[in-house]
């Protein structure tokens, strides 16, 4: 068996699948399988795929589910010990899948371990170098914009950032898979902040590189969709991860941070989406979405608190 399944959610992505999957056949060191799940795409992906890279399975969906249901359904598919996510406009360097499945087995509590994502157009400056989570509510890439040498050393993060990550596929039948309520944006940080409540742990592996375009599914950096669904699934998820002594000791930073980021989306001319998202948010929380909680999961809670506050500053410099 095979160590590690490569799962690749798609969703009118032909362009960039050629670079994707062609730097995944020139990996070396490690045997690997790869999924393909096909979001119902239109542009003729899946029988492109069958043509030029006919090793690689194909797992085809009638509609978009979004990117928690296909790497659900990848997942469920894998037959491995570890998963490997991998956006579809990412070009990977040959050793990637080798060090990420090498930086899993040193840390035998590791969750997940996510790679260092570079730009695809400015190949010195960092994407994402591990997400992190603050006490005002925001969620953001670490190292964003910064020289990539800053970021060498391999360190425990809030969560990976599953544009590339590795995850240990038997921890998902005890914390749960990712929540397809999300259907996009944020789902990592929530199942990260959700595996560090079961007593898991979430790495970076700088020397798992990946270049990474960005927004290729989506569009651009800013867009409503994005926004909106941004700020909803940001509600529900400190619904669920948060108990609620927490939520109430976090209340002024978090409604200071929220409506700082309304003010910032309003003046850029999307304050009408990111307050929708507020809305569908609270719509989406019910008790039975809570993690349960019981009494060994409050040290766990009070080590992440103080995380939550000391990454406040690192929210304005994102170091």
């Amino acid at each position: 068996m095979k160590k590690v399944t490569v799962i690749i959610p798609n969703y009118n992505g032909k362009g960039y699948l050629g670079e994707c999957l062609g730097s995944l056949e020139r990996q070396k060191g490690i045997e690997f399988d790869i999924i393909l799940v096909d979001n119902g795409s239109e542009d003729g992906s899946s029988e492109w795929v069958r043509e030029h890279f006919p090793q690689v399975q194909i797992v085809q969906l009638e509609e978009n589910f979004g990117f928690c249901g296909a790497v659900n359904r990848g997942i469920c598919q894998a037959n491995s010990p570890y998963v490997l996510l991998l956006n579809n406009d990412t070009q990977s360097d040959e050793n990637f899948v080798r060090e990420m499945v090498a930086a899993m087995e040193r840390h035998p509590r590791a969750f997940s371990c996510g790679a260092k994502l570079l730009q695809y157009r400015n190949r010195n400056l960092v994407d994402d170098a591990g997400n992190y989570y603050n006490a005002l509510g925001w969620a953001f890439a670490r190292g964003k914009d910064r020289e990539s040498q800053e970021y060498e050393e391999e360190e425990k993060i809030f969560a990976a950032c599953a544009g590339a990550a590795i995850y240990r596929k038997k921890i998902f039948q005890k914390i749960g898979m990712f929540d397809e309520e999300h259907f996009a944006y944020l789902e990592d940080t929530d199942i990260g902040y959700r595996a560090r409540l079961y007593g898991y742990e979430n790495w970076f592996a700088p020397k798992a590189v990946v270049y990474h375009v960005g927004s290729g599914t989506t569009g651009s950096r800013y867009n409503e969709f994005k926004i909106r669904y941004s700020s909803r699934n940001n509600i529900y998820m400190l619904y669920k991860n948060m108990p609620a002594p927490q939520i109430i000791l976090n209340f002024p930073l978090l409604a200071a941070g929220f409506g700082a980021k309304l003010l910032f989306f309003t003046l850029k001319g999307y304050g009408r989406e990111y307050a929708a998202g507020i809305k569908n948010g609270f719509q989406l929380c019910k008790k039975e979405k809570k993690v349960p909680f019981t009494l060994k999961k409050i040290r766990r809670c009070g080590r992440i608190q103080m995380e939550l506050w000391k990454n406040i500053p690192r929210g304005f410099y994102r170091r």
